[in-house]
This record gives C-alpha cells, sequence and structure tokens, in this order.
C-alpha cells in the first residue's frame, strides 16, 4: 500500500467518523454527575452519546485563555481587537465595532457572564491566528485532558455539525478548570457585571434560584437543545454535573436542581487527593 493511498483511507475513515457524530449529535438527552473531591460517578445517562456542545465550547476557550494569562502570553489588561469576523457573530456580543479593542478582563467577563460571541472569537484570533487553528488547539487540549470524544472547530459554539461532545467530556473540562486555575474559576461565579457605563446580567438563572451554585456555564442552539454545566458547593462537598438536550432552559434548570438536590447532600467531604490536585473521575457505576 503506497503512502498516498494510505492517506486517502485515513482520510476517508475521518470524513466517515465526521459524518455518524452528524447524524448521532441530534440533542439526545443526557446528564452526568461527579463528585469532585472523589472523582466518584455520581449520575450518568448517556454519558458518551455525543452532541452538540453550544456555548459549553467556551469553557475550552476560557481554559486556553487562562492558560496563556499564566505563561505570560497574554495580560489581563492588554487589549485586543475585534476583527470583522469576530463583530459578524450573533446573538450575543458586546458589539462594540469592528476594529474597536477591548481587554483581556473585558473579554472574559463578557463571555463568563453574556457569553459573547465576539469576544470568544478576538481571543481565539489573538491565541491562534483564527477561528480554524484555534480549534485545532481545542481539540488538542481536549485530548490532554481526557475528553476522548470532543472535537472543536470555533471557539464560540456557534452551529457546526462537526463540533460535538459529550456529557462525561463536559464534566471533565469543568473540573479541569477547577483544577488547573483555581483563582481563574472563581470568575464563573458573577452574576453580572459593568462594561463600559453599561450593567449587564449573566442568564445563567441556577446561579440565582439553587444556594451553592457557583457557575459555570450555559450553552444553546437549536440543533444541541439547552444545555448546563454546574458547579456547586454546600458543607465541604462538591459536585460538577451536566445536562444536555432538553427542550426547554426551564426543563435544564429543573433537571440539574434535582440531580442536585439528589446527589449533593450525601457527596463526599474528603480531601482531594494528596498532591493537592483534583482526582481523575473514576468508571464506577452511578450511585442511586
Amino acid at each position: 500500500m503506497t503512502k498516498t493511498t494510505s492517506r486517502l483511507i485515513a482520510a476517508a475513515f475521518s470524513s466517515a467518523f465526521l459524518l455518524g457524530a452528524f447524524i448521532k449529535a441530534e440533542a439526545g438527552q443526557a446528564s452526568f454527575l461527579v463528585d469532585v473531591q472523589t472523582g466518584q460517578v455520581l449520575e450518568a445517562f448517556n454519558q458518551d452519546d455525543l452532541n452538540y456542545p453550544a456555548s459549553l465550547t467556551k469553557m475550552m476557550t476560557l481554559y486556553l485563555t487562562f492558560q496563556a494569562l499564566h505563561d505570560k502570553r497574554l495580560t489581563w489588561d492588554q487589549k485586543i481587537t475585534m476583527s470583522e469576523n469576530a463583530e459578524s457573530k450573533e446573538p450575543f456580543k458586546l458589539a462594540i465595532g469592528a476594529g474597536r479593542k477591548v481587554t483581556v478582563k473585558e473579554a472574559v467577563e463578557s463571555i463568563v457572564v453574556l457569553s459573547a460571541n465576539d469576544s470568544a472569537v478576538a481571543l481565539a484570533e489573538q491565541l491562534g491566528g483564527s477561528e480554524q487553528a484555534f480549534g485545532t488547539l481545542m481539540t488538542e487540549k481536549a485530548r490532554q485532558l481526557g475528553m476522548a470524544n470532543t472535537v472543536f472547530k470555533n471557539p464560540s459554539g456557534l452551529p457546526d455539525p462537526e463540533q460535538v461532545t459529550t456529557a462525561r467530556d463536559m464534566a471533565t473540562l469543568g473540573v479541569s478548570l477547577m483544577r488547573d486555575f483555581p483563582e481563574e474559576f472563581k470568575l464563573f461565579s458573577m452574576r453580572g457585571f459593568q462594561f463600559r457605563g453599561m450593567k449587564l446580567r449573566g442568564h445563567n438563572n441556577l446561579m440565582y434560584r439553587y444556594n451553592g451554585v457557583d457557575g459555570i456555564k450555559t450553552g444553546f442552539t437549536d440543533a444541541s437543545g439547552y444545555n448546563v454545566v454546574t458547579s456547586a458547593a454546600k458543607d465541604g462537598r462538591r459536585v460538577v454535573g451536566v445536562v444536555m438536550g432538553e427542550k426547554t432552559a426551564s426543563l435544564r434548570d429543573d433537571k440539574m436542581a434535582g440531580l442536585l438536590d439528589s446527589y449533593l447532600p450525601s457527596a463526599s467531604t474528603a480531601t482531594a487527593s494528596a498532591t493537592g490536585g483534583t482526582p481523575t473521575m473514576t468508571d464506577a457505576q452511578p450511585t442511586k
């Protein structure tokens, strides 16, 4: 077999996988809940089925941004430019106009609170040169974190049939953000922020209705349904949960609240691993 033939077969296999992912990723309902202290899986339903992440994607955009800040490739007060491409992203955005600048801090806060698509793209272009190149970096980081079934194609989560994930992988990303960037993770508890005289309120309603919830991210497109990754802590216990593919935002939030009611009170108060990190989630059977 020639090298050319091998490459063609590999390309065909890759295309077949992506086509299969597109067919299967149909906003199927899925949920997953993990005890952050021990890594024990507390709830799992369709946890490895492919779904569209929608704006949950921005969790990885922020992960790579936080990494760049730690590596001194970015600073919080550094100004980045909104390209025409970034400015074109609807619906949620800062909408300051192409060619204008925001600080990295403003971009990050607008993603956390407003899920601003233009800010996500501006950061991606700053760090990766283009959305496509940044998507490759996102997928590479996903593999490093153990997200075996996730493919990223853009930094915002706007529809792309090849951008897929699972409930398990999104929980892995949530726990990784908490473990690797504990100070920056506190930003996910923001309920609003001020941007150049405007007071902007977040739309993660679980932050307002459920005591102990301190992040992380919501997401919705027509293809994905209503998604959420949630971090909650109470009495020394902490869990990260994922709900995907619900029909309405209220059904999504009710589902997550029910999971927290069921499992947070009995989650472990044990100290995390001896190294101070968060344990890798085990593949044990869910606790019922």
